[in-house]
């Protein structure tokens, strides 16, 4: 018992945060090769091959505009600059991060247990496993982001200088992912139900975030408190929702959201400092769990 505690002390007197990014960062045409791999492979044999990728968040976008706009007829939406938009544009702003992120977060969660073959070769960099299915995920984004480029033009909403934020916000979205992919990855090794806790906190946090339904008119009419707002926003991925949807329809910079952006930060990289350390802590008993 003594020799695991020594051990396990010796591994975080070693922790320091620029550990994992700078294995990022060198082993980064490993990365991305494996990550163009992992993308190929999760529809080898089948007859459409990676195109399943892409049908699958057309045909959820296609429902969702279907029953909010055409069934229950939610006609357009107010954005926070008082833009009335179709309401297909103003659920494609918020869809488009949070695909990248469900996806990201449940297959990265289990990136230690897809790739238990290289956890267990002495030689091989560990830490950059669960990049590896944020990497994969990565094309599908990159994609969806030019769908919805495109049926904004079509109706009318060419792209602007404020359009570049997007860059900002992935990025910002990114710093996130990373940090709870590696909490959740090194958990999930050691406690498998991990990945159907993330599953069902996912399908509560997308309507909480929210995306399906618009927040500010609701506040403004009074039919929710303010302080049901303030709580939402706690949700770091309400900045990402909301910043997309800014870049896309309300053309508002991201630095006049000074508090928002600066809480964003924060809790960010205390995500990424507590996943990191945690992963690193734990790595060392991986092989031999799995």
């Amino acid at each position: 018992m003594n020799s695991e505690i020594t051990i396990i002390d010796s591994e975080v007197e070693k922790f320091h945060v620029t550990a994992i990014p700078r294995a990022l960062i060198e082993n980064r045409e490993l990365l991305w090769s494996l990550g163009k791999n992992d993308f190929r492979q999760k529809f080898a044999g089948s007859y459409l091959g990676i195109i399943w990728a892409f049908v699958q968040p057309i045909v959820t976008v296609l429902v969702y505009w279907f029953v909010f706009q055409m069934a229950l007829n939610v006609g357009t939406q107010a954005t926070k600059s008082g833009i009335e938009a179709p309401y297909v544009l103003w659920l494609l702003a918020g869809l488009v991060p949070w695909f990248f992120f469900n996806d990201a977060l449940v297959n990265g969660a289990n990136a230690l247990l897809s790739y238990e073959y290289l956890v267990k070769k002495v030689v091989f960099k560990v830490s950059i496993l669960p990049v590896v299915k944020v990497f994969s995920s990565l094309f599908v984004h990159v994609f969806f982001v030019l769908f919805t480029l495109i049926v904004y033009m079509c109706y009318g909403y060419m792209p602007t200088l404020y359009t570049l934020q997007i860059i900002y916000y992935f990025f910002a979205m990114l710093a996130l992912v990373i940090g709870l992919v590696y909490f959740c990855a090194a958990l999930t090794v050691l406690f498998r139900d991990m990945t159907q806790l993330i599953t069902i906190t996912l399908s509560v946090l997308v309507w909480m975030t929210p995306i399906m339904w618009n927040l500010t008119p609701m506040v403004e009419s009074g039919r929710i408190p303010p302080v049901i707002k303030i709580i939402l926003q706690l949700n770091p991925m309400y900045y990402i929702v909301q910043g997309y949807r800014a870049a896309l329809l309300d053309h508002v910079w991201f630095w006049q959201e000074p508090v928002l952006g600066i809480y964003y930060w924060i809790l960010t990289i205390l995500i990424f400092y507590m996943g990191t350390k945690l992963f690193t802590k734990l790595e060392p008993g991986f092989a031999d769990v799995l």
